[in-house]
């Protein structure tokens, strides 16, 4: 399942406009611990999280992920929106809790 397929299936919200949506998904990361998913990211996942700084966007670039999805109604920072641009990193956003965006990725295959 592509990024777009996936902001189309949960209305998610692109933040970071212009950049392609068009990869692949691998599978999925839930955590708001960086040295977590450090350790344990892998290439293509999606990852769901709280977290707004700029230095998700080092993580996400470190594993080369497919997107970064902000949960919960947490507002992304400016830097981070165009730190994750200029990366060509898709940074979405929703209302929906952590919980909630993982049980609906995991429904539609992504694992």
């Amino acid at each position: 399942m592509t990024v777009q397929q996936v902001i189309d299936a949960l209305n998610l919200k692109l933040v970071t406009e212009g950049v392609d949506t068009s990869r692949e998904i691998t599978g999925g990361c839930v955590c708001d611990l960086l040295s977590l998913v450090m350790a344990s990211g892998e290439e293509g996942m999606a990852w769901i999280t709280v977290q707004t700084h700029i230095n998700v966007v080092a993580v996400a670039s470190l594993h080369d992920f497919a997107c970064i999805i902000v949960s919960s109604g947490c507002e992304v920072d400016a830097d981070t929106v165009e730190k994750a641009a200029s990366e060509g990193i898709p940074v979405l956003a929703s209302e929906m809790s952590g919980y909630e965006i993982a049980g609906k990725l995991y429904g539609m295959g992504i694992k």
